[in-house]
């Protein structure tokens, strides 16, 4: 068992049961990235909040310092010579992520012109690529426009994670790995989903940007 999962099952020790799945998708995303893939996110309420938060921890630094590469500092003193040194201690090194729920003119036009429960499916369409991952969150497992996200996802070729309730839902079918919290309400599930994609992020950071700089 990874150390970070260790350290979560330790605190949560209701979430043993999802160890090794949280394991498998932290797999699937480090596979992704390995080969220049990339993490979409989608989810209603909570769960839209909880991918933005995930955003936030693979986009800039979470726990480790991330500078960036040598080559990139070289490149970035002979295009801004004069912001080099701000530019370089400044920017961290990114996980590439994108938020599927907070695009409001994108949305909101599909939704009124076209289908509403496919604006999550739409932009699946149009920034997923085969190898990219596609991360839904709900309580439930039956939201029906993640559904809808996770099949064009699928007919892409891209990976699916779920992170759900006890039962998974109709997502089950839909997901490479579903992590089911051993809850049936939708407080608890949330409050448990947090310290997964958390443990998530920093096994990745790790992976990425554990050098010890």
């Amino acid at each position: 068992m990874h150390k970070e999962v260790e350290r979560l099952t330790k605190k949560y020790p209701e979430l043993i049961s999802c160890a090794s799945d949280i394991e498998k998708a932290f797999e699937v995303l480090k596979e992704s990235y390995q080969h220049g893939g990339k993490t979409l996110l989608c989810g209603n309420g909570g769960s839209a909040s909880d991918c933005e938060h995930i955003v936030g921890e693979l986009m800039k630094g979470f726990l480790l310092k991330r500078p960036i590469s040598a080559e990139l500092r070289e490149k970035l003193g002979q295009i801004a010579p004069n912001g080099t040194d701000y530019l370089s201690e400044n920017l961290q090194g990114a996980l590439p992520a994108i938020s599927l729920v907070s695009h409001s003119a994108l949305m909101t036009a599909f939704s009124n012109d076209v289908a509403p429960d496919l604006v999550f499916a739409q932009q699946v369409l149009g920034y997923g690529n085969d190898g990219d991952v596609l991360i839904g969150l709900s309580t439930s497992g039956n939201s029906k426009n993640v559904r809808y996200a996770l099949q064009v996802a699928k007919a892409k070729g891209l990976k699916t994670i779920g992170l759900t309730g006890n039962h998974g839902g109709a997502m089950n079918e839909l997901c490479d790995v579903t992590i089911k919290v051993p809850w049936e309400d939708t407080p608890s599930i949330q409050e448990r989903h947090l310290p997964i994609y958390h443990s998530i992020c920093i096994m990745l950071e790790e992976e990425f940007f554990g050098n010890g700089e």
